[in-house]
C-alpha cells in the first residue's frame, strides 16, 4: 500500500492536540501579563507639588475686605527650562467670599481673582512680571518669584459692598495655572507633578469692628 501522504502544515496546525497546546500557551501568557500588571505600580496621577503658605490674613473694615498672603515655592528644572525657552507662566490667586448663615446655606458675596504673568527676556536676560496693566523687570528669577509669591492688602471688593454684620468665610487658592500654557505643552506635561503647583486654605473672618 502506498504510504500515507505527510499531513500539510495547515493540517498539523489544525490538529486538536496542537490547538490545545496553543490555547494553553496563550492562557499562560495572559495570566502572566495580568499578574505583572497587578503587581506593577499604578501610573502616576496628577498631584499638586507643595506650595508653602507661610502667612495669610484678612482685614475687614467699613465694608471693605483686604487679604494679605505670603507663599514659598521653587520652580522645578523642567518648568524653569520652559520659561527660559519663551513659555510664559501664569500664577493665579483666587478668593471666594461667603457670608456664614447658621440657619441656611452660606451666601456667596463675591469672587476675586489676581493673575501674575512671568516671562523671560532672552535679549536682556531679565525676567518680567506682569500684573494687570503694570510690569516690572528683575535681574534674577528669585527676585521675580518673590514678587508674585506674595500680596499685601489685596482689596477683594471694589467698590465697598460687603455686609458689615455677620462672620465671613474666605476660600483662598493660589496656583500655577497650567490651563494658560500652550496647548501642546499642556498635553505633554500630563501628570508631571512639578507643573501642578497649588495650595488652598479656608479662612474665617469675624464681623467688622465698631
Amino acid at each position: 500500500m502506498p504510504a500515507s501522504p505527510e499531513p500539510s502544515w495547515t493540517e498539523r496546525r489544525a490538529s486538536p492536540h496542537r490547538r490545545g497546546l496553543m490555547v494553553g500557551f496563550v492562557l499562560c501568557v495572559w495570566i502572566g501579563l495580568t499578574l505583572g500588571l497587578l503587581g506593577a505600580p499604578a501610573p502616576a496621577q496628577a498631584r499638586s507639588e507643595a506650595i508653602e503658605l507661610q502667612h495669610i490674613e484678612a482685614h475687614r473694615q467699613d465694608g471693605n475686605l483686604d487679604v494679605s498672603f505670603d507663599t514659598r515655592f521653587e520652580l522645578a528644572p523642567s518648568v524653569e527650562e520652559a520659561l527660559q525657552k519663551g513659555v510664559s507662566l501664569y500664577f493665579v490667586a483666587e478668593a471666594e467670599v461667603q457670608l456664614s448663615r447658621w440657619y441656611w446655606f452660606d451666601r456667596t458675596l463675591l469672587k476675586a481673582r489676581r493673575v501674575w504673568r512671568l516671562s523671560y527676556q532672552p535679549l536682556t536676560m531679565n525676567y518680567r512680571v506682569h500684573l494687570g496693566g503694570l510690569s516690572q523687570t528683575y535681574a534674577t528669577l528669585a527676585e521675580a518669584l518673590k514678587t508674585l509669591q506674595r500680596s499685601k492688602n489685596w482689596r477683594l471688593n471694589e467698590p465697598p459692598m460687603l455686609v458689615d454684620e455677620g462672620p465671613l468665610n474666605i476660600e483662598f487658592s493660589y496656583r500655577l495655572d497650567a490651563t494658560q500654557l500652550p496647548r501642546p505643552l499642556q498635553l505633554s506635561i500630563g501628570a508631571q507633578r512639578e507643573w501642578h503647583l497649588h495650595v488652598q486654605r479656608s479662612l474665617d473672618v469675624g464681623p467688622s469692628p465698631h
